[in-house]
C-alpha cells in the first residue's frame, strides 16, 4: 500500500490540501465529541499561575487556546509544529482571541526539542503519537523536558479499532484499514504506550479509554472522511469508483439518521520516576 500520513509529511503538501488540514483541525477543536475528551484530561492537571505548559505537534493551536481560556488556567504555553503553516495559523487564531500574551508558537521538531532539560510542568502529545516518524523518540524526548513531579500527556486514537458501517462488511473492513493505514503512520502505536514507559524514566500515573461512537448523524467522523479519503484514493490500494461508493453512503446515512462509526481513544498521564 503507497500511503504516507498527510501529517508526517505535510511540509510536501499544496496549499489546497493544508487548508483542508487546517479547517479539519479547527472543526475537530470544536466538535463536542472530541473536545470533552480534552477537557477530562485538563481537569486532571493542577495548573498554578507558574504552570508552564508545552504541547508538541500543536497544529493551529486549538488545544492550547482552549486551555489558556479556562479560568483555572493563568500560566504559560508554548507550542511546537514543524508545519510553518500551521504556525501561522495557529499565531493569528491566538491574536484573534485575545491570547498571544498566554501562548506562543514556534517552528520545531518533537524529535529533537530545542529546550533544556526540566523545564515544563505539562508536556502534551495530543493525537501525535500516531503520525510521529519515531514514537519512541519523541516520548524520550518529553520525558527530558518535563520537570521532577510534573506530567506528560499522550492522548491519541488506537485506529486499528476505526470502523465505519457500511452494508458490505467485507469491503468496509478493508475501507477501514486503508483509512487508518493512509491517515496514521502508526496506528497501534497507543497498545504500546504503557510498556514503553519505564523504560524512558517515567511512571504510568493514570489512564483511561474512551470508545468515541457516532450513531444516527455524524459531524467528528463525517468530517474525518471527508479530509481523509482522498489520501485513500492516492493510496491506489481499493478501486477507486468503490471508495466513492462507500463515501456516499456515509453522507448518505449521516443525512438520513442512519449513520455509525467508532473508534477508541487513549488518554495516559505519567510522571517522571
Amino acid at each position: 500500500m503507497n500511503a504516507r500520513d498527510p501529517h508526517r509529511f505535510i511540509n510536501e503538501l499544496d496549499d489546497a490540501s493544508l487548508e483542508r488540514l487546517v479547517a479539519r483541525l479547527e472543526g475537530r477543536a470544536r466538535d463536542h465529541v472530541f473536545a470533552r475528551l480534552l477537557d477530562k484530561y485538563v481537569g486532571y492537571l493542577a495548573m498554578p499561575a507558574t504552570t508552564r505548559i508545552l504541547e508538541i505537534g500543536c497544529g493551529t493551536g486549538a488545544v492550547l487556546r482552549t486551555i489558556a481560556r479556562r479560568p483555572d488556567f493563568g500560566g504559560q504555553a508554548t507550542g511546537i509544529d514543524h508545519c510553518d503553516a500551521f504556525i501561522g495559523h495557529a499565531r493569528n487564531l491566538a491574536g484573534a482571541e485575545g491570547l498571544s500574551d498566554r501562548l506562543d508558537f514556534r517552528m520545531g521538531d518533537a524529535h529533537r526539542l530545542d529546550y533544556p532539560g526540566a523545564t515544563f510542568d505539562v508536556v502534551i502529545a495530543h493525537t501525535l503519537i500516531s503520525h510521529a516518524a519515531a514514537p519512541l523518540a519523541v516520548l524520550s524526548e518529553m520525558a527530558r523536558v518535563v520537570k521532577p513531579g510534573g506530567h506528560v500527556v499522550v492522548f491519541d486514537g488506537d485506529y486499528a479499532s476505526l470502523t465505519y458501517a457500511f452494508a458490505d462488511h467485507e469491503f468496509g473492513t478493508k475501507m477501514d484499514a486503508a483509512l487508518a493505514k493512509a491517515t496514521f503512520n502508526n496506528p497501534r502505536v497507543m497498545r504500546d504506550i504503557p510498556r514503553l514507559l519505564p523504560g524512558l524514566g517515567l511512571k504510568l500515573v493514570t489512564g483511561w479509554g474512551d470508545a468515541v461512537a457516532e450513531i444516527g448523524h455524524g459531524s467528528y467522523y463525517k468530517s474525518f472522511a471527508e479530509t481523509y479519503v482522498p489520501y485513500v484514493k492516492r493510496a491506489n490500494v481499493l478501486p477507486e469508483e468503490a471508495i466513492d461508493i462507500w463515501f456516499d453512503a456515509q453522507m448518505r446515512a449521516t443525512a438520513s439518521g442512519t449513520f455509525f462509526a467508532a473508534c477508541n481513544y487513549y488518554t495516559y498521564i505519567a510522571q517522571p520516576i
